[in-house]
């Protein structure tokens, strides 16, 4: 699945059947300010809380982070983890809090 723009991912979380957007930042980051109804994963808690996400297998996920970089390698760990329709939002939850 193709990653997804902070101007779409806006749009989309409008929509009746909003995607699923889980933060990578760490704890502190999350606390500052983020995307409203998204869960906070770090990445590296990431592999021990995949039972929180056993639901999400095949519905559509959008990963963050700050700039991008934790959340390709959190795409590509829950793809690994058998996740169908896993996004990672471009530029990350700068880029959405500019859109």
């Amino acid at each position: 699945m193709t990653d997804i723009t902070a101007v779409e991912l806006k749009e989309r979380l409008t929509q009746n059947t909003p995607p699923v957007v889980i933060d990578v930042r760490e704890t502190w980051e999350n606390e500052e300010s983020h995307i409203p109804g998204s869960r906070n994963i770090p990445l590296g808690d990431l592999p021990g809380r995949l039972q929180e996400l056993e639901d999400l297998h095949d519905q559509e996920v959008v990963v963050h982070c700050k700039g991008g970089s934790r959340s390709a390698a959190a795409k590509a760990f829950l793809q690994q983890q058998g996740f169908t329709h896993v996004r990672n939002l471009i530029g990350g939850f700068q880029a959405y809090e500019k859109a």
